[in-house]
Formats: C-alpha cells, structure tokens, sequence
C-alpha cells in the first residue's frame, strides 16, 4: 500500500528490506532479456511480467521494490526509435508498475525509481569500471533529463546505485538538485574501493553533509565485500547505510552465462544492521526466496509462496 511515513523516517525506526534482483526473476518468469536495454525493454514490450515480478518481492517481504529504469535512458530508447515524450511515459510507467504492486499488500512498500550510471547507457560493461572520459558537468546533463522524467512520476525515492566512480556520484548529486525527491547513492566495490579504483570512505564524503541524501552505501559487489563496507560508509557518514549485494556467482562475459554457486548468506544482514544498514537486500541473482529470509531475520514482512 501506499506508506504513511517517508522512507526517511521508516529508516529512523530500524531495518527496511529492499527486493532482490528485478532481471533474474525476470528470466525465471520466462522472460528474454538479451537486449542492450535488458529490464526497460519489457516496459514498452510487456510490462505486466514488470509488475509480477516487483509483486513476487512484495510477496516475499520486500518493503522497497526498485524500478526497471535501471538502463532506461533516452539515448537508448532513441535508438530504438522512442521519441523523448514516449519514453519519458515509459520512465513514468516503471514507477507506475511498482507502484500497482505495491498495492497488493496492507505492508507499507517505498517505490525507488532506479537511475543507473552512465555506462549502463553504453551497454558494454563500463558501468563496472568508471572514468569514462567525460566531465562531472557533461555526466550531469546526461543524468538530469531522465532522473526529471522520473522524479515527475512520483516515486517515494530515487535509487542512485551501482556508481562506479566519484566523478558521476558528484554528477547525479548535482542532477538531483531542486528535483524534491529523497535519494539514496550506493557504489559498486570491489573490496574497499570503487569500482574505478577510489578509497569508498573517500568517496562516500561528498553525500555525507548533502540533506536530500536519505542513506549511502553500495550494491552490485561480491557478498564479502559488504560487512566491511557497510562499517566504513556509516563511520564515514553518519547516515542509514544501504547495502544489496549480488549472489556471489560470477558473470562469464565470453560465455555469457553465470559460473559458480551463490555466496549471499542472509543470517550477514543481521550482522550489517549491527553495523549500521538500514535498507538491505540483495541485487543481481539474488531472488525472492533470499529475500524472505533476509524480511524473517530483520522483522520484515512475512513471505507467501508462488503458487
């Protein structure tokens, strides 16, 4: 349902439970998403499977469902030929499909309009590396447009997440500005470092004073990379950290398939919250039977099976 309090405010009062990831539930509903738009192509092409997949996380407890705009832009819409005034409805329809799933339960469930980062745009794996050559003002006219359409739509919070690098956190925190919307950055890590090779208790400074910023934190990193990360973030900053890590199996770019088994433990995020997080979930591989156990151990909400 619609929530009475602000996730700002839900966050003072103790653990918030994201979703998992919207792409893998997506494939287990049978969904193709070799695509450079992945997810977003399915809100132009299907969205009613975008819906039953954020509603499989509500039914697992999930109290923060993230939109598919994730790799929505307008460049990458307009290369399929979506004018600007078309996927900006598309953008508005990502938070409209959470939001309709969020219906179906009496919990209160937080909407989150996704803005990836620059590289998600490119599709070619930059998003995990950063430094693309572009200034902190040419990232922020990329970003602004998009994170306007979204904040027009309403969402409760904009998820700035898996920034790989200082430059475009600076970026998206300057688009952000006069929006009115809360967000929350998170990085992607690898170890104690983003993913371009900056120290995260060094990047995470500039979100620390800024008051639209609701929580900081990181997403899409290996599980064992989050306890100690979750550690510095909340010493860095003082704010709710938010942390949602990937499975721990491991992408095959050249095969393009997953290798190894899930690492992602859900008796950590009892540990996390110890530590300082306040939205926990999990990102990619990570479905909804993680995420109901993730909802039991903080005091989320309880999980009806499929079927």
């Amino acid at each position: 349902m619609q929530p009475a309090r602000s996730l700002a405010a839900a966050l003072a009062e103790g653990t918030v439970v994201l979703d998992g990831g919207l792409s893998n539930q997506l494939e287990a509903q049978g969904c193709d998403l070799s695509d450079d738009l992945w997810s977003a192509r399915l809100l132009a092409d299907d969205p009613r499977q975008i819906e039953a997949a954020h509603a499989a996380y509500v039914r697992a407890g999930a109290q923060v469902l993230i939109t598919a705009s994730y790799q929505a832009t307008f460049e990458g819409f307009a290369r399929r030929g979506v004018r600007r005034p078309e996927a900006a409805k598309l953008f508005a329809h990502s938070v409209r499909r959470a939001r309709a799933a969020a219906e179906s339960t009496q919990n209160e469930v937080w909407v989150a309009a996704s803005v990836g980062p620059y590289g998600a745009m490119l599709a070619d794996g930059s998003e995990y590396r950063g430094r693309y050559g572009l200034s902190v003002r040419e990232l922020e006219r990329f970003h602004r447009p998009r994170i306007e359409a979204l904040a027009e739509a309403g969402p409760d919070v904009l998820a700035l997440e898996t920034v790989p690098d200082l430059d475009e956190a600076e970026a998206l925190l300057r688009a952000v500005d006069g929006c009115g919307i809360p967000v929350w950055l998170s990085y992607s890590v690898s170890g104690d470092r983003t993913r371009a090779g900056q120290p995260l208790a060094a990047a995470c400074e500039p979100a620390a004073g800024h008051d639209q910023v609701i929580a900081v934190g990181i997403n899409c990193c290996e599980p064992d990379d989050a306890g100690p990360a979750v550690e510095q973030v909340a010493a860095v900053t003082g704010k709710p950290v938010v942390v949602y890590p990937n499975s721990g199996e491991q992408w095959d770019a050249g095969a393009r398939r997953w290798r190894g088994g899930p690492t992602y433990d859900p008796a950590r995020s009892a540990d996390w919250a110890a530590s300082g997080a306040r939205l926990i979930g999990g990102c990619c591989r990570v479905g909804p039977d993680t995420i109901a156990r993730v909802a039991a151990l903080t005091g989320g909400g309880g999980w009806t099976p499929d079927g």
